[in-house]
C-alpha cells in the first residue's frame, strides 16, 4: 500500500482528505505582516481573509520550501512506505519543483525508497479532483506505478474554468496589463480564464458583466456533462458564495440530476485572483488545449 500526499491548495476539506487517507502539507500566506498556515477547515480564517481581499488588501504567498517537503516525506520514507505526492501546478508555483528537489535529496540517503511526485497541472479543486481519482484507483487495487500512469495520461482531461470580479489582482500578478485592468473595470469586463496544458493560467475570453461570465461557467459545465453526466462537478469561490450558488442553479436548471459540490478557493490561489473568483472543475472528452 502506498501513501497519498498533497498540499493545502487542493480544495478538499480535512475531513475529506482523512476519509481518503491523504496527508497534507500547508502553504503559508502573509497578510498585514502576519504569516499564516492555510487551513480550509478554518472558516473564520477564510472569511476574514476573503474580507481583507474584498477591501483591497494585497497578501503575499511563498512556495513550500525544499526542507519542508523533506520533513513531510521523511517519516514515510524511513518506514519504507512508498509515497505519491500530487501538487499544485508547476505553472503556477515553484513549489512543485521543490518536491522534486526534496525527492532527490531523500533518494541520496534512501536509494531504495519509492517516491513519486506528480505535477497535477491543476489548481484548487482541480488538484482535488485528481487526488480523489488517485484514491479511487488505490481502493480498486491499482499499484503505485499504475496510479501514476493514469494521472499522467488523464490529467489534461480536467477542465478548469475561472472568472474574477476584480481585475487589479490579475494585474498585480502579471496576468494582464494596467491598461487592460483599467479599461476592463470601466466597461465591466469579466475575463473567462482556464489553466492550459502547461498548467499556466490564461485568459480565454472577455465577457461583459458578471452575470454573463457566471453563465459562461455554467455553459462549460453543461458541455462536459454531455460527455459524462455522472461525474462530480466541483464549484469553488474566494468568498462570493452567492455567485457560486448562482452557477450551481444555472447548471441544475438544465441538468437537474447533476452532482454538484461547492467549496472554498484556498488563500494561495485567492491571493492572485482576489475576492469573488468563481471556478468550475469538470472532466471533458479530450485534452485541455483542444477543448477551447
Amino acid at each position: 500500500m502506498f501513501q497519498l500526499l498533497t498540499d493545502s491548495e487542493c480544495g478538499l476539506s480535512t475531513a475529506t482528505l482523512r476519509a481518503h487517507h491523504v496527508a497534507v502539507i500547508p502553504f503559508h500566506f502573509t497578510v498585514n505582516g502576519h504569516t499564516i498556515a492555510s487551513d480550509l477547515d478554518d472558516n473564520q480564517q477564510l472569511e476574514n481573509f476573503y474580507a481583507q481581499l474584498q477591501q483591497g488588501v494585497q497578501p503575499s504567498t511563498a512556495a513550500i520550501n525544499v526542507g519542508e517537503y523533506v520533513t513531510f516525506f521523511k517519516p514515510y520514507v524511513q518506514a519504507g512506505t512508498p509515497i505519491l505526492f500530487m501538487g499544485l501546478s508547476s505553472g503556477l508555483s515553484s513549489s512543485f519543483h521543490n518536491t522534486e528537489l526534496a525527492r532527490d535529496l531523500l533518494l541520496e540517503t534512501f536509494p531504495t525508497a519509492d517516491i513519486q511526485v506528480v505535477d497535477t497541472l491543476a489548481a484548487c479543486a482541480g488538484e482535488g479532483r485528481l487526488i480523489l481519482e488517485a484514491s479511487r484507483l488505490q481502493a480498486t487495487g491499482a499499484t503505485l506505478a499504475e496510479t501514476v500512469a493514469w494521472l499522467t495520461s488523464h490529467r489534461l482531461r480536467l477542465q478548469q474554468w475561472f472568472t474574477v470580479d476584480n481585475l487589479n489582482f490579475l494585474y498585480h500578478g502579471g496576468r494582464i496589463s494596467r491598461a487592460s485592468a483599467t479599461v476592463g473595470t470601466l466597461f465591466q469586463i469579466k475575463p473567462l480564464l482556464d489553466v492550459d496544458a502547461h498548467g499556466k493560467l490564461r485568459v480565454v475570453d472577455k465577457i461583459r458583466t458578471r452575470h454573463h461570465a457566471l453563465a459562461a461557467l455554467s455553459t462549460k459545465v453543461l458541455a462536459a456533462l454531455d460527455h459524462d453526466p455522472q461525474q462530480t462537478v466541483l464549484i469553488a469561490t474566494s468568498g462570493d458564495w452567492d455567485a457560486a450558488k448562482r452557477v450551481r442553479d444555472l447548471i441544475l436548471a438544465q441538468a437537474p440530476q447533476a452532482n454538484l459540490q461547492i467549496g472554498p478557493i484556498g488563500p494561495t490561489i485567492a491571493c492572485h485572483t482576489g475576492f469573488g473568483c468563481v471556478a468550475v472543475f469538470v472532466t471533458g472528452p479530450q485534452d485541455r488545449d483542444q477543448s477551447i
